[in-house]
């Protein structure tokens, strides 16, 4: 809650413009850093916001209090047996810590912590001015900001995303004075780069955001954001159409932009012979265009633009920006033109003068492994034609050699299923080409053919077993050759396709399609780190998906090789968690792993039995285990539970009935045995010990 002395604080530090990439995470970084210095400062306020331009970050506080209250500091010393001695005289301990806090033995205090006495220096720090404290604190809040690249600029050792070049910090109508390489804080802005009076004396923090409006700067990112969804979407309806929903565009212009005007532009109908993505691609990612849609998502020749300024010569702004959009497209329809005047195939020519990797080889190595692989997977699943695999294989890095793809390098994939089409290959071959990269993120698409599928797989897995086996592993925030992107896929394909496929068999026809490579690790550590690797990540997917952590370890610590399995256990185990069939399991398998944990030895002699609830226990568990062994080839992991549940009355009759640890070291010996095939059956599912209250 604030005081009753308040008053608001502007905080804008002034840059030459910022990355717009960077600007999302710097507000937000600057909001929280805020928040903790004032907090640690002891100064109360009623509301803190945070927003910006490309020119300028801006922190405003609401009601910040005028002064810090008093603070009651307790330092803790010596224990009090340490302090004094026999006689109840202070010794060196007492002596030099109250020295060292500035005090007199006779001024300390004795407290109990936690059943033993200290001695305390205990002060009340008088609060200071917020002026005070904020002409240290608002400096070192600007230069404690991350950005991912910083720079230095004239000779100054300040670090910061782009130069510094103005200040502006007012605590009510006072200046809050301090100054950061060269530039002084005071209360002048600037407007808009092109617009406005150039300079803008901020009177006191309520009034600038009408004063920044007044000079063409609309300060909220959000107000202008707003401003720039509505005025694309008047654009594009006016145009007959509709542009899709693009955040990561709209962040971008937003930030490029203080003062947002949207346009638009056209383009010769001719260039919509080139396919959709090459254009849209160039206008997003060249131009930062937003393309328009008919009614029925067909591209129209439109480009919707937002320019930082007014409407005013809009007819030259629009003139420039169709010129620049018509040369790029003028490009992708020459390079279209060329890369179909030959078929696919033989675009596959110069791949042997195109480096995959030194320690594995070139693309046309690459391809080669791969057509080996996909068809071993097509083998092993019982999945898709082998020709179209094999095909599918020898010409998936092909595109990577056309005029287009090497111009727009984000197209490959797609401009292969473009040339397949156009050379006359088989749809699904044409289709797996540019299922190859899928899916592209986590959670995204995954591939709609089977040849796709498994040629999506292949590359994956030739990826992860290669970089694996020459040591490149990802470390930390290091992951150049998008690891951690390949497993993520591996694991979204294999959890939705129609058959289980066993990880460790994958790796192993992987690593052989290197042949003899000096460079390779052995098979089984290699085999072992990718397995590692995948199940990190299929560990961390699932708790997010809101599985217990508990279940998802409990399964992982019994089943490694089978992700859709893994995952159907987990599935099982999670509903069962509450019901009575769990609970009746977790008691028949607590109490025999409990007493056998330590014991390795699962032979039982029926003759030794001495108590007839021992071969009751043991028929059941001969019965359960036949059945379960049935069920567990079909996967049918719901109906594995109520089988191993209904063991309970014969293991609580047993236990009631029986003493396990006697003397006679064969008697014992053999229950043990017989409590240890329980937990072993039990162990086929899940390892429910680690199970937390069932």
């Amino acid at each position: 809650m604030a005081a009753s002395n308040t008053r608001d604080l502007l905080l804008e530090i002034g840059v030459e413009e910022m990355p717009a990439l960077y600007m999302p995470a710097i507000l937000d970084d600057l909001k929280e850093r805020a928040r903790t210095r004032l907090a640690e400062a002891r100064l109360d306020y009623a509301g803190m916001d945070v927003i910006g331009t490309p020119r300028r970050l801006v922190l405003k506080v609401e009601s910040l209090s005028e002064q810090q209250p008093e603070a009651r500091i307790e330092n803790r010393g010596p224990k009090k047996a340490a302090a004094f001695d026999a006689e109840g005289k202070p010794t060196r301990a007492a002596e030099g810590f109250a020295r060292s806090q500035g005090l007199a033995v006779g001024d300390l205090e004795i407290k109990d912590s936690d059943g033993t006495e200290y001695l305390y220096a205990i002060k009340t720090v008088p609060g200071q001015a917020a002026e005070i404290v904020l002409e240290s604190l608002l400096p070192e809040l600007i230069l404690a900001l991350p950005f991912p690249k910083s720079m230095r600029w004239a000779y100054y050792p300040v670090r910061f995303g782009r130069p510094i070049r103005w200040l502006v910090a007012l605590f009510g109508s006072s200046v809050v004075s301090f100054e950061i390489a060269g530039v002084a804080s005071g209360r002048t802005s600037m407007s808009h780069r092109f617009l406005g009076a150039g300079t803008v004396s901020i009177p006191e923090p309520g009034a600038y955001r009408e004063l920044m409006r007044e000079n063409y700067v609309i300060v909220d990112h959000r107000e202008r954001e707003t401003m720039i969804w509505q005025q694309i979407q008047g654009e594009a309806a006016r145009a007959g159409g509709f542009v899709a929903e693009n955040e990561e565009l709209l962040t971008e212009i937003n930030f490029l932009v203080e003062y947002p005007t949207a346009f638009t532009g056209t383009f010769s109908p001719s260039y919509l012979d080139v396919p959709v993505e090459v254009l849209t691609t160039s206008m997003i990612e060249n131009q930062r265009y937003f393309p328009v849609f008919d009614g029925s998502g067909k591209l129209l020749p439109n480009f919707i633009s937002v320019r930082n300024g007014l409407a005013e010569y809009m007819e030259n702004v629009i003139a420039g920006n169709e010129r620049v959009l018509r040369a790029r497209l003028e490009d992708a329809l020459f390079f279209w033109k060329e890369d179909t005047k030959k078929p696919l195939e033989a675009m596959n020519e110069g791949l042997e003068r195109v480096m995959f990797h030194a320690r594995l080889g070139n693309l046309k190595d690459k391809v080669e492994r791969m057509r080996v692989l996909a068809v071993k997977l097509g083998q092993m699943s019982g999945f898709s034609d082998p020709v179209k695999l094999d095909r599918a294989a020898e010409l998936c890095k092909a595109d990577l050699l056309s005029s287009m793809v090497y111009e727009f390098p984000e197209l490959q994939g797609i401009m292969g299923r473009y040339y397949a089409r156009k050379s006359g290959e088989d749809p699904e071959v044409a289709e797996a080409l540019m299922e190859l990269y899928m899916p592209r993120s986590t959670g995204a698409e995954i591939p709609a053919t089977e040849t796709g599928c498994l040629l999506a797989l292949a590359e994956k897995f030739d990826n992860l077993t290669g970089f694996f086996a020459v040591g490149m592993r990802p470390s930390g925030a290091q992951d150049p050759y998008a690891l951690r992107r390949n497993a993520f896929g591996i694991i979204g394909i294999l959890s939705q396709m129609p058959v289980n496929m066993d990880l460790s068999d994958i790796i192993g026809s992987a690593y052989a399609s290197f042949g003899a490579n000096s460079h390779l690790e052995d098979l089984d550590s290699c085999r072992e780190a990718i397995i590692d690797f995948i199940m990190q990540r299929l560990r961390g997917q699932l708790i997010e998906q809101g599985y217990g952590f508990d279940v998802v370890d409990a399964v992982l610590a019994v089943s490694r090789n089978d992700i859709k399995d893994i995952i159907t256990r987990i599935q099982v185990l999670q509903d069962a968690r509450g019901g009575e069939v769990l609970e009746d399991l977790m008691v028949a398998y607590n109490r025999a792993n409990n007493l056998s944990k330590k014991w390795d030895d699962t032979a039982v002699r029926p003759e030794l039995f001495a108590d007839p609830a021992e071969g009751d226990l043991y028929a059941k568990l001969l019965a359960v285990a036949e059945k379960s062994e049935e069920l567990l080839q079909r996967r049918d992991y719901a109906a594995v539970l109520k089988s191993l549940a209904s063991m309970r009355p014969e293991a609580d009759t047993f236990f009631e009935a029986v003493m396990v640890m006697v003397d006679d070291v064969q008697v014992r010996a053999n229950r043990l045995g017989l409590l240890k095939q329980i937990a072993q059956l039990f162990r086929k599912v899940a390892e429910f010990s680690i199970l937390v209250n069932g």
